[in-house]
């Protein structure tokens, strides 16, 4: 497949738009076109023995799910480890492509997969996503009516007023009376100078209705996921149902005030990776995360939840394999997809 045809089959199977606002998806790196992708490469981690593994692999795309290019570089020298991904990828034509936490928020994503270690369930985001453009500009929606020796007045005052969008004019009858429904579309700032005119005019602003422009939400989209049992587990059961689904001999435990090992689990909120500020406040007898910090750790103990912790990657590497088959249908398996071997968590248990 062509590059570019990739890159756009790749964001219409998790939109970039639905990362996190400080996030750096999509594609990161880009061999000079016309560059053609015969096997696309998945890691977790673009580490460097990852990419030497994408090299003799023959890789024409990495796809990583944590972007290697995350901090602004301000070169691009043999230096720094990042710095050297970025030579090596264009030196051997290969591009470098990120989803991560569009990849998060998707119902097919790395969060509905990690549900899947608590065995049967149901699940909600704990953050729902919101369309994206919808509505595609302005927060409120301003309506008024005025008859024919106002409107052209009005109008273009409101027309010299900046960030009004949507600007409408229908036929309307008040009280008997012809008169003209006008409708726009404005941001927060200019909804006050458009209150401010309208006020001015007290046949105007009697029969102002402003409206709260809210995006809607996208089913079973959003960060972190809140899952319901279907049946009561011990924690000691969910421990070993986690460490078997992302096949880990060990995982950290820290139980909630006043539980145990035999207490019951019928709520348990989850986040891959780092999970500390999408969980916290969550109501629930059980956190699952990669990474918590220890402050965070405390307070969830403190309000009687058990948190188990699994090392960051270690939530999300396994996706990979669920990833590879699932692109292969969503790319009608035009191309070979192969998951690395060499990346791993940098944290073991010694």
């Amino acid at each position: 497949m062509n590059l570019r045809e990739l890159v756009s089959a790749l964001n219409d199977f998790a939109s970039p738009s639905l990362a996190e606002s400080w996030d750096n998806v999509g594609l990161l790196v880009e061999p000079s076109p016309p560059h053609t992708v015969n096997t696309l490469f998945l890691t977790n981690d673009l580490t460097e023995d990852v990419m030497e593994e994408a090299v003799q692999k023959k890789a024409d795309l990495v796809l990583s799910y944590h972007p290697p290019i995350f901090t602004p570089l301000k070169r691009v020298t043999w230096k720094t480890w990042k710095e050297r991904l970025v030579v090596r990828a264009l030196e051997n034509r290969i591009g470098i492509y990120s989803p991560h936490t569009a990849y998060d928020a998707v119902p097919h994503g790395v969060n509905n997969w990690l549900t899947k270690g608590l065995g049967a369930c149901t699940s909600v985001p704990l953050h729902p996503s919101t369309a994206p453009s919808s509505p595609a500009e302005g927060t409120h929606r301003v309506e008024f009516c005025a008859d024919a020796e106002h409107l052209d007045a009005v109008l273009s005052k409101i027309k010299g007023i900046p960030e009004i969008s949507c600007l409408t004019t229908l036929p309307a009858r008040v009280e008997g009376e012809e008169q003209t429904r006008v409708s726009l579309t404005c941001s927060q700032k200019a909804l006050l100078e458009v209150v401010a005119l309208l006020s001015q005019n007290s046949l105007l602003y009697p029969k102002t209705e402003i409206l709260l422009l809210q995006k809607p939400l996208l089913p079973h989209t959003g960060m972190g996921r809140l899952c319901t049992l279907s049946e009561p587990l011990s924690l000691s059961d969910v421990i070993q149902r986690v460490k078997a689904h992302l096949q880990l001999p060990h995982v950290r435990v820290a139980l909630g005030a006043g539980r145990t090992l035999e207490s019951p689990v019928k709520k348990a909120a989850l986040c891959a990776g780092s999970g500390g500020s999408v969980l916290k406040g969550t109501e629930a007898d059980l956190y699952l995360a990669g990474e918590m910090s220890h402050h965070d750790v405390l307070d969830a103990v403190a309000n009687g939840i058990s948190v188990i912790l699994c090392e960051h990657s270690n939530t999300e590497r396994g996706f990979l394999s669920e990833l590879r088959d699932a692109l292969a249908i969503h790319l009608q398996n035009k191309i070979n997809i192969i998951v690395s071997e060499k990346d791993r968590d940098p944290l073991q248990v010694a």
